[in-house]
């Protein structure tokens, strides 16, 4: 089973992200580090906090195509341990799985002309202002989506 691990520190900063959008989604970007054979570790996150709606975010590609820049000279380029690990996007007003539209814009994404093999996607949501809720899968070319091991 493939096991991604979110830090307390991320998990701080999703939660923070989280309070200042309310009931808008928003999303972005995972960078991720390959702490072993399917696992991985999320490292950092973009953040789109201005383009969601109460049911609804699709992420602005520029402005985290410049995170991920930006991350790659943080890691020293090393794509191997280091590089993008996949989208993450709130539902505030929804359960923590994805909706069909998810499912599609995520087959769409690995099934695609953009050499991405496998993505994940981790969906948050925030209960009574402290509590982070939280549920990843991967989506794989060619393949069903699976769910993943989401750790501390």
């Amino acid at each position: 089973m493939i096991t991604i691990s979110l830090p307390s520190d991320q998990r701080a900063r999703f939660r923070k992200c989280l309070r200042r959008a309310g009931r808008r989604e928003i999303g972005g970007i995972l960078m991720g580090e390959q702490v072993a054979p399917d696992h991985f570790r999320i490292v950092d996150f973009s953040v789109d906090e201005t383009t969601g709606t109460a049911a609804h975010f699709v992420r602005s590609p520029n402005y985290h195509a410049e995170a991920l820049e930006s991350f790659f000279r943080r890691t020293g380029s090393d794509f191997r341990r280091f590089n993008y690990l996949g989208e993450w996007h709130s539902h505030p007003s929804f359960p923590v799985r994805p909706s069909q539209e998810d499912m599609m814009s995520m087959q769409s994404l690995v099934n695609g002309e953009r050499d991405i093999d496998f993505s994940a996607l981790v969906i948050v949501r925030l209960r009574c202002l402290v509590l982070l809720e939280a549920a990843a899968y991967m989506f794989v070319r060619h393949g069903a989506p699976v769910p993943v091991a989401l750790t501390t």
